[in-house]
């Protein structure tokens, strides 16, 4: 059956993550990218369950569920922390603020839905069908599609695009920067490279230079993906320099794959 779920969560990445594997077991999710839209979409929506980030602008994650818990309407809602807090004391105060629990980031998504569901009755949980049809949990692995090579400075999106491609049939491999894209493009061959376009270490501009200038890479799809640049200059001068797409955030995340699927499709 599933449950409805809302996530309250101002990072992006972390935000998909989370949405995409509760999704692929059958739940229902909204997301709110702050805590006054998710006190608002509380109060509307009534879900079973509540993610919450702890630390957000505005209206944060410990006043967002003492505001909660003093609303007769939203009571019986189960809600959860999803925290990288991990100092001494502070399950004590989370759990004095209103939530039922916390969950550690960054989220496992090997384990993340089962620990979600043990909050949950199991009239709730995601159905058997629903699990085999969504996931890619299924008697035979998905068809290899090629291999990814994925850059990006942020673990979270790094870890988005694990669960993602890794799925779907792809062989991922990271790179947190651009030096580390490049000594991993020295002993490998990717089908797809996917890169932001800011990094610590340099500009995903520079990357693709480097990528197009060398005849063994060369014919490599590059797909930029950013959330910071999005003016449509940006997007002129990535494809200018021989991205096949150049994607702003935010994206779902099956229509991310879509558009690296086509990329391969039309190398072929």
């Amino acid at each position: 059956m599933g449950a409805q779920i809302l996530i309250v969560e101002d990072n992006e990445a972390n935000c998909e993550l989370m949405r995409y594997l509760l999704q692929a077991f059958g739940h229902t999710v909204v997301a709110a990218r702050d805590g006054a839209g998710g006190l608002a979409s509380a109060q509307m929506l009534r879900p079973d369950l509540i993610l919450c980030d702890i630390q957000m602008p505005g209206i944060d994650g410990m006043h967002l569920a003492r505001r909660i818990r003093q609303i007769p309407a939203l009571t019986g809602i189960v809600l959860l922390a999803v925290t990288a807090l991990a100092m001494v004391g502070d399950r004590e105060v989370i759990m004095a603020a209103g939530f039922d629990g916390y969950l550690s980031k960054p989220v496992a998504p090997e384990t993340f839905v089962q620990q979600v569901q043990a909050f949950l009755p199991a009239a709730l949980h995601g159905s058997r069908s629903d699990t085999r049809r969504t996931t890619p949990v299924s008697p035979q692995p998905p068809r290899y599609r090629g291999t990814i090579l994925v850059v990006d400075d942020r673990p979270e999106n790094l870890q988005l695009a694990r669960s993602l491609f890794g799925r779907s049939g792809y062989l991922v491999r990271t790179g947190s920067g651009v030096r580390a894209a490049l000594d991993d493009l020295s002993r490998i061959l990717p089908d797809v490279i996917l890169s932001d376009v800011v990094m610590s270490d340099g500009s995903g501009y520079d990357l693709i230079r480097r990528v197009k200038s060398d005849q063994r890479l060369g014919r490599i799809a590059f797909v930029f993906v950013t959330s910071t640049l999005t003016a449509e200059s940006e997007r002129r001068r990535g494809l200018a320099l021989g991205a096949a797409r150049f994607i702003f955030r935010p994206i779902e995340p099956q229509e991310l794959l879509a558009a690296v699927n086509g990329c391969l499709r039309e190398r072929l």
